[in-house]
């Protein structure tokens, strides 16, 4: 259910800013999260000026309230105010969270509402700010975003005979159809099935699983991003080779 108070007015809705960029002088174009309205463009006029607060607080991972009006792919925001810290403080997993960004603006469309996945994305930013295990929490995102996209991935059943996944197998995971028994050469990602069992359940993974779920997700999600590189994996790489 809506927060606004028709569909021109939305009021008081809890959202994340994904993404910012100048707009003519002193205004911004803002990419945001929102739990019941999904991703939304707005226009913050003014948030450049000097005289404006409103710069300070549209930044990444800090839960908002914002409120707008207007139809169509751009809106215009007409209040922001602080729903409590930054999730992802400075110093904390910051490239991390900038892919969970760049995701959702690259697989989510304008206007589809996602509150589970909003849910999913507060606890993630929550868990990275905490240190947690980064990889594990990263993959969990992964899958539940394919999940709710409705592209989730087959992890506990061969993708032909829907027998049960074992965990000695090595398996053949096609991201279009799923996983099959590896005979021969692989035509997709070779996978062992306890790194299936565990990706499904969100259970502690090894070293050699954790190199293939991230193998795993990262074909998978290939065939939705396209040929076009995450800006945030680029400046992961650069900051590794530093």
């Amino acid at each position: 259910m809506s927060s606004g108070t028709s569909s021109r007015n939305v009021s008081l809705q809890p959202a994340f800013v994904l993404h910012t960029r100048p707009y003519r002088d002193t205004s911004l174009l803002v990419e945001a999260f929102s739990r019941e309205r999904g991703r939304v463009g707005l226009v913050a006029r003014g948030a450049r000026s000097g005289k404006s607060r409103l710069a300070g607080l549209l930044q990444p991972f800090a839960p908002l309230l914002l409120s707008w009006r207007g139809q169509g792919e751009l809106v215009t925001l007409i209040g922001a105010e602080a729903d409590g810290p930054a999730l992802l403080p400075p110093g904390s997993s910051l490239l991390s969270g900038f892919y969970l960004n760049e995701l959702l603006l690259r697989l989510l469309h304008r206007g589809d509402a996602h509150p589970e996945l909003h849910d999913v994305y507060c606890q993630t930013l929550a868990l990275l700010g905490r240190g947690e295990d980064e990889e594990a929490v990263l993959r969990r995102f992964e899958r539940l975003l394919l999940q709710e996209i409705g592209y989730g991935l087959q992890l506990e059943h061969e993708a032909e005979s829907h027998e049960p996944i074992v965990a000695g197998r090595r398996y053949d995971y096609l991201p279009e159809r799923g996983p099959v028994p590896l005979i021969g050469e692989p035509r997709g990602v070779t996978v062992h099935g306890e790194t299936l069992l565990a990706l499904a359940r969100d259970a502690c993974l090894d070293e050699r699983c954790r190199r293939e779920a991230k193998r795993l997700m990262r074909a998978a999600l290939a065939v939705h991003l396209g040929d076009r590189p995450l800006k945030s994996r680029e400046l992961y790489r650069q900051q590794r080779s530093l």
